[in-house]
């Protein structure tokens, strides 16, 4: 893919694209919540060996941040495929319910300062 930036709404639609040529079709929403924490998990192994104080293990070395985390993007998109979100609205509507609920919150906490 050629570098270019990707909205949400193109992200949700090169998803779609790919599942029903190259892959065939969707797993099951119940499949691909349980591949969504698989791939959650092996990010958390390497955040834990890059950021943590774990060491890394020889099955562990050649894993990339980056592709872990897309890894999990992928997955999420393919879940807000199949249950109908529209990513770009959610994400929006998630912004707006953090900018009421969290306005003086995070600058009130005295942990953070």
């Amino acid at each position: 893919m050629e570098s270019q930036e990707i909205t949400l709404s193109q992200a949700q639609e090169l998803v779609d694209q790919w599942i029903k040529t190259v892959g065939v079709r969707y797993f099951n929403e119940l499949t691909n919540m349980t591949i969504l924490m698989e791939e959650v998990g092996e990010l958390a192994r390497i955040m834990a060996r890059t950021y943590g104080e774990q060491s890394f293990k020889e099955s562990d070395k050649g894993k990339d941040l980056s592709d872990e985390l897309a890894d999990v993007l992928w997955v999420l998109i393919c879940l807000a495929n199949q249950t109908g979100v529209d990513l770009t609205q959610a994400l929006k509507k998630n912004f707006d319910k953090k900018n009421i609920r969290d306005l003086d919150r995070h600058r009130n906490n005295e942990k953070l300062k």
